[in-house]
């Protein structure tokens, strides 16, 4: 009997634990469906490297993924800001749609340095029925000589409160 009750004890947490893991993926998942949001996206035209502070010049490419594999979304909203905070370039006039499963990109070439090391864009999306958020990401390349870099910069939602 004694050994019995350690087993009950180990199934019944194996059990709750079971059960909260799977209740915490189904509110994820909740949470990733969206009506549109407002998203900020940190960019770099270029790094530093070494003690005096080089610039290395990047190639920044904002990519705007439509993960919903039934839906489609409306993007209203790409700006490019520079490091001190004022609007470089406009990049939507009309709204565009995307399609189900599609990308949109955007190139910021680089020899162009206007954005500086706190570059950015502000990304506004919207859909008429609760979707999958899409994936709002920055990648910055560059190369000089024979040295290389890449890497990446995932959008954050601005939570626009009204005061």
């Amino acid at each position: 009997m004694a050994k019995i009750f350690p087993l009950k004890c180990l199934v019944v947490l194996l059990a709750v634990c079971f059960v909260s893991t799977i209740s915490s993926h189904a509110s994820d998942r909740k949470s990733s469906l969206s009506k549109g949001q407002l998203v900020y996206v940190p960019a770099y035209s270029h790094i530093y490297s070494g003690d005096k502070e080089k610039p290395f010049l990047l190639t920044v490419t904002l990519s705007i993924r439509n993960i919903d594999p039934k839906r489609q979304i409306k993007i209203t909203l790409v700006d490019y800001y520079e490091t001190e905070g004022n609007l470089i370039k406009k990049f939507v006039d009309d709204p565009i749609i995307l399609q189900p499963l599609g990308s949109l990109r955007y190139v910021i070439a680089e020899t162009d340095k206007s954005g500086g090391s706190g570059a950015n864009f502000i990304v506004e999306w919207q859909s008429d029925r609760l979707v999958n958020q899409p994936i709002i990401e920055s990648i910055m390349i560059g190369t000089q000589t024979q040295q290389g870099i890449s890497f990446t910069s995932r959008g954050r939602e601005i939570i626009v409160t009204k005061e």
